[in-house]
């Protein structure tokens, strides 16, 4: 066995947004067997910049420059300082948690990218940052890293999510149950209430009551193999749920914590989880990149990038 089953590389930049996420971690996942990397990117002053001190009619904002980076370097101290105080505080050791403060080389998100690929669990970050110091926001570089980065789950951590309940949105394909089993390793040991939850996105003839309107006669057969497609696939996922739930109890997760959930006649998938997780106060919504059910396709990579742009509070993991 490795000495270290889970390995997590949070992306920091001294802001309050990265500091919950570090927080959010340090709360989620128990710290038996977890390793924890702090990474930072700099923005190094150009040498050529510094050369300008020479000059008298640019010295003067050379040191207004070295004042901010002196600055800076205080933030992050403090900000490690803290970070440190979370991590122990959830069991995490010394030798449980390391930082990497690394000059920008290609670039603030590419540089993440790079370093996320070498074998860590997940990639957590911040929803929002610095702006205008390290520009680590969502839409800009957290942005990137969930387009861009492949074969690694990312998690984008926004304001102060709860880490007591967790909502996984499922559908009927291989990937959904990948994900699934994604978060019986994530989370073995622990006692999350769990939602598994699928969302048909429907036409009235799904809502109650559309049996007692009238319903055309050229309409009827239409209607009757709607019906059946609908009950075709309610079936499925009520399959898929039932297999995920043996899996996670195989896995060691504590099963009594697990309820299922189907919504129907939804507009927006995207939204129903969102307002599922705001409604049920569930902190953490987890959901594989992509997926496929038998009566419409089920894209995650759509539906991901529009519920990371609703949940703005809550912690959302995306698992390739």
């Amino acid at each position: 066995m490795a000495e270290f089953q889970r390995s997590f590389l949070i992306a920091v930049d001294g802001s309050d947004q990265s500091l919950e996420a570090v927080r959010y971690l340090a709360n989620i996942i128990p710290a038996d067997q977890t390793k924890v990397t702090l990474f930072h990117v700099m923005n190094p002053i150009p040498e050529s910049f510094l050369d300008l001190a020479a000059d008298p009619a640019f010295r003067h904002k050379v040191i207004g420059v070295r004042a901010w980076e002196c600055q800076q370097k205080k933030i992050l101290q403090d900000f490690l300082k803290k970070s440190e105080r979370f991590l122990k505080a959830s069991g995490y050791s010394e030798d449980r948690g390391s930082v990497v403060n690394q000059k920008r080389r290609s670039g603030v998100a590419r540089d993440i990218l790079k370093e996320a690929q070498k074998g860590y669990t997940a990639l957590i970050v911040g929803r929002t940052g610095m702006s205008k110091v390290k520009d680590l926001v969502f839409g800009s570089i957290a942005n990137k890293l969930v387009s861009r980065l492949s074969g690694v789950p990312i998690c984008v951590v926004g304001g102060r999510p709860d880490t007591k309940k967790i909502l996984v949105a499922m559908d009927s394909s291989e990937g959904a149950m990948n994900t699934l089993d994604y978060v019986g390793k994530l989370f073995v040991g622990t006692h999350p209430d769990i939602l598994l939850f699928h969302v048909i996105r429907g036409l009235s003839v799904f809502q109650p009551g559309y049996e007692q309107l009238s319903i055309p006669e050229e309409d009827e057969d239409w209607v009757a193999k709607a019906r059946d497609e609908f009950e075709k696939a309610k079936g499925e996922i009520e399959a898929t749920f039932e297999q995920g739930i043996r899996n996670l109890e195989q896995q060691g997760v504590d099963t009594r914590c697990i309820r299922t959930r189907v919504v129907t006649g939804a507009k927006s998938r995207a939204a129903a989880i969102v307002e599922e997780a705001k409604g049920g106060g569930y902190g953490t919504i987890v959901m594989g990149r992509k997926g496929a059910s038998r009566v419409e396709e089920f894209i995650m990579g759509r539906v991901s990038n529009k519920v990371l742009q609703m949940a703005k509070q809550i912690a959302v993991w995306v698992v390739s």
